[in-house]
């Protein structure tokens, strides 16, 4: 494994690989060592799904992880588009199903419904389900705003008292879902979605953020450099305990 640099600033740990499949590689495996860890000492571990093309490595390596019992594990996903149900195929509950919750025997897997006829009321459905069920692990991504979830700069809110809400999505965030190749372009993608809020992130026990691919440099270094605020959304996680953010070397290009 080619590690190329590890740094750290506050409290985040960023290594910097050779290859995206690399960082995928280590953020599985390492996340994999805490859910074994914690299966050991309570009953259920609640964990937290992103739902984007940069989480693919990782998510591909935690299915070879051998020794958990899966069964004992609560899944959530982190956001989904506003009218998007299931059936469709850039739903991200569509996305998590395809790459890991229908592939690990999950004794729980809850969805964020985007179909929902009362979206503020689905906001308060799954905001009760994060309550009962604390986090104990969060896998996400930053965006090429340095975007957590959908919590855009212009958005997001480091003392925000809601878990989950409803939030319009900027330009830079959209022209992302075409760069991903979710969607043909601009016009295609969803105004809205839900969210779930950057104190519902960093609540969890441990953060496991993978970010690959050149689009993502300059939102790397400012994760790295910028003051801790919510115009780089991302900054938050240099308070958190135990997060670590695992780069190829083109998103981390700029901190080698």
């Amino acid at each position: 494994m080619a590690l190329l640099k590890t740094v750290t600033k506050d409290s985040l740990v960023f290594h910097v690989f050779d290859t995206r499949a690399e960082g995928g590689a280590l953020a599985a495996r390492e996340g994999a060592d805490v859910i074994r860890d914690l299966l050991s000492k309570q009953e259920k571990v609640n964990i937290i799904f992103a739902a984007a093309p940069s989480q693919n490595d990782t998510l591909s390596a935690l299915l070879a992880e051998e020794g958990i019992d899966w069964s004992r594990v609560r899944a959530f996903h982190m956001d989904e588009y506003v009218g998007f149900g299931r059936e469709c195929p850039q739903s991200f509950g569509t996305y998590l199903y395809d790459h890991v919750f229908g592939k690990l025997p999950f004794g729980e897997v809850y969805y964020i419904n985007g179909a929902a006829e009362d979206p503020k009321q689905e906001c308060l459905r799954y905001s009760e389900l994060l309550t009962k069920y604390p986090t104990d692990i969060v896998f996400l991504g930053i965006g090429e705003n340095a975007h957590i979830a959908f919590n855009d700069p212009w958005i997001a809110d480091f003392n925000d008292p809601a878990l989950v809400k409803l939030v319009p999505l900027d330009e830079v965030c959209r022209n992302q879902q075409v760069h991903d190749g979710c969607f043909p372009t601009l016009d295609d993608v969803p105004t809205h979605a839900f969210s779930l809020t950057v104190p519902a992130l960093v609540k969890a026990k441990h953060m496991f953020c993978t970010v690959p691919c050149a689009t993502k440099a300059e939102a790397v270094y400012l994760t790295a450099t910028a003051p801790i605020n919510e115009d780089v959304p991302a900054t938050a996680m240099r308070n958190h305990p135990h997060a670590v953010m695992y780069c190829d070397k083109d998103s981390g290009a700029k901190i080698l």
